[in-house]
C-alpha cells in the first residue's frame, strides 16, 4: 500500500488515483538559463523515484515535465531581470539560443542520471496561446485587474489563497508599503501577464491586449497542466521553495480560470546543502556532474548518495559522504556478481524485494529500503527489481562474465588446490587484464569487476 506525504493536508495519506486507468503526474522543471548543479538534480532524482515506485505498484502513469524558457524573473515575485535575458547577456547569445543550449544540457544530464523520460516535455513558449486564453478566462470571471506593467491576479477574490501555504496575508500586507507597487491592490497579488514598456529590452515578446508582453512565470504550469493532463491531477511535485509563491499561485490561477482544484496530492522535497552551506555561486560550491566526474565520481554515485537519504530531509553533501555512496554501489555490484555465481550453482534464496518495495511505499523511504538491502541476501531477480526501482545501472554496469572467464576461474581454483601458485597467479593476471578480480574464500573463489 503506497503512502505519500501530502503538503496540502500536511499528513501522510494512502495514495489512490483519481481515475482507474492512469495516474497524472506533473513535475516542475528547470528554468533553462544555466548549467544544472547537483542541488537542481536532487529534486528530479526524488521525483524519478516517485514515478518508478508508482510503476512498481503497477500504476499506469502520464507524466509531464515543463521547461521554463520564458517569464521567470530573478525574483519569484514580479520584479528583476528575466533569467533567460540574464543568461543571454552573460553568454553573448540570444535568449532563444540560451534556451536551446541549456535544454539540451538538461536533457543530457537527465539521461546521465538514468531518469525515466517524461511522457510530455513541455516548453513554456509552446503554450503562449493557452496562457492568453487563461488570462481572458480569469478576467472574465472577475479575478484580474490591469496596471501599467501588467495584468494582475486579485488574491482577495480567491478566499482560499492563503490556505495551501498557510500564509499570513495580514502580516504580508502590513510590511508591503515600500516593497510592493502602489498599483497593486493587495501585497500578495501577482502578475499573470507582464507588459513590455517602450525601450525595455526583452527579446521574447507576444502581443496581447494591444501591447507586447510575456506570461507570468506561474501561469505556464497551470496552462500546461490544463492542456496536457486536465484538472485535477493526481500528483504535483516540486521543491519546498515553490510552496508559498509558485504553487500557491498555480492553484489560484487554475481555480480562477477553470473552476477546478489543481491537484489531489502535492509533494515537495527539501534542499541539499554543501559542507553545511547553501549552494551559491559566490561560495564556489555549485558543483555539476562534470565537476563530480573530474573528481572520480559518476552520476550513479551521486544518485546513490541521494537515495541513501529521504526526500523530505535536509541533506548535507560532502565528498566524504559521496565516497561512501560510491563504495556502497560498488559493494552492491560485487553482490550482483556473486549472484551470477550462485545462480550457476542452482542455489535458491528467498526473494526480499517485497520488503524493499514496502519500505519505499512508506513515503518514498529510500533510506529504509537501502537498509533492507544491506541487511538481506538478494537474488538476481531482486537486484533486477531494485535496479528498476532506483535506476542505478547496477545490472547494466555488472554483466555476467563469459563461459571462458568462468573456465579460467575454475582452472585457477584447481591450480590453487594442488598448490600450483605459479599457474594460479598467471591465470589471475589474465583475468585482471579482462577487468575481473577474484576474491578467495575458504571454499570457493568469488569474482568481481576490478574497478
Amino acid at each position: 500500500m503506497l503512502k505519500l506525504y501530502n503538503t496540502a493536508s500536511r499528513k501522510l495519506e494512502t495514495f489512490k488515483p483519481l481515475l482507474p486507468d492512469v495516474v497524472k503526474v506533473y513535475t516542475c522543471g528547470p528554468t533553462v538559463y544555466n548549467y544544472p548543479h547537483i542541488g537542481n538534480l536532487a529534486a528530479y532524482t526524488y521525483w524519478d523515484l516517485l514515478v518508478r515506485t508508482l510503476k512498481a505498484n503497477n500504476y499506469n502513469i502520464k507524466r509531464v515535465l515543463n521547461l521554463t524558457d520564458v517569464g521567470h524573473l530573478v525574483s519569484d515575485g514580479d520584479t528583476g531581470e528575466d533569467k533567460l535575458e540574464k543568461g543571454a547577456l552573460r553568454e553573448g547569445l540570444s535568449v532563444w539560443e540560451v534556451a536551446e543550449r541549456y535544454i539540451k544540457i538538461y536533457l543530457d544530464y537527465y539521461r546521465d542520471m538514468e531518469f525515466l523520460p517524461a511522457d510530455v516535455v513541455a516548453r513554456a513558449t509552446d503554450y503562449i496561446d493557452e496562457d492568453m486564453k487563461a488570462v481572458d478566462l480569469m478576467t472574465e470571471h472577475g479575478f484580474t485587474y490591469e496596471t501599467s506593467d501588467g495584468v494582475y491576479f486579485d488574491t482577495s477574490k480567491f478566499d482560499k489563497y492563503a490556505d495551501f501555504a498557510k500564509l499570513d496575508l495580514t502580516g504580508l500586507q502590513a510590511g508591503a508599503r515600500v516593497e510592493f507597487s502602489d498599483e497593486k491592490k493587495n501585497a500578495a497579488d501577482f502578475a499573470v501577464w507582464k507588459f513590455i514598456h517602450e525601450g525595455e529590452k526583452h527579446e521574447m515578446r507576444w502581443d496581447y491586449r494591444g501591447r507586447p508582453g510575456y506570461p507570468g512565470w506561474h501561469l505556464e504550469c497551470a496552462s500546461i497542466i490544463h492542456k496536457e493532463l486536465g484538472e485535477p491531477i493526481d500528483i504535483h511535485t516540486g521543491g519546498i521553495d515553490h510552496i508559498p509563491v509558485h504553487h500557491t499561485n498555480e492553484i489560484a490561477e487554475t481555480f480562477a480560470a477553470y473552476g477546478h482544484d489543481l491537484s489531489r496530492f502535492w509533494m515537495h522535497c527539501d534542499f541539499i546543502t554543501i559542507d553545511g552551506q547553501k549552494i551559491s555561486k559566490s561560495l564556489g560550491n555549485t558543483y555539476t556532474l562534470d565537476d563530480l566526474n573530474e573528481r572520480g565520481f559518476s552520476p550513479m554515485d551521486y544518485k546513490m548518495w541521494l537515495l541513501s537519504g529521504h526526500y523530505q530531509g535536509t541533506r548535507n553533501f560532502t565528498f566524504e559522504s559521496l565516497e561512501a555512496s560510491k563504495q556502497r554501489r560498488l559493494n552492491w555490484r560485487a553482490r550482483i556478481a556473486e549472484c551470477y555465481q550462485i545462480k550457476r550453482q542452482k542455489t535458491e534464496e528467498r526473494c526480499v524485494f517485497d520488503e524493499i518495495l514496502a519500505a519505499v511505499n512508506n513515503n518514498l523511504n529510500s533510506a529504509e529500503a537501502c537498509a533492507v538491502i544491506e541487511q538481506s541476501n538478494l537474488t538476481l531477480d531482486d537486484w533486477k527489481k531494485v535496479d528498476d526501482l532506483f535506476g542505478l545501472r547496477l545490472i547494466a554496469d555488472t554483466p555476467d562474465i563469459t563461459a571462458e572467464d568462468y573456465d579460467l576461474i575454475s582452472k585457477r581454483q584447481a591450480a590453487r588446490e594442488v598448490r600450483n601458485f605459479k599457474e594460479s597467479d598467471e591465470i589471475r593476471d589474465e583475468l585482471l587484464k579482462r577487468g575481473i578480480a577474484v576474491r578467495d574464500t575458504a571454499d570457493k573463489a568469488i569474482w568481481y569487476y576490478n574497478i
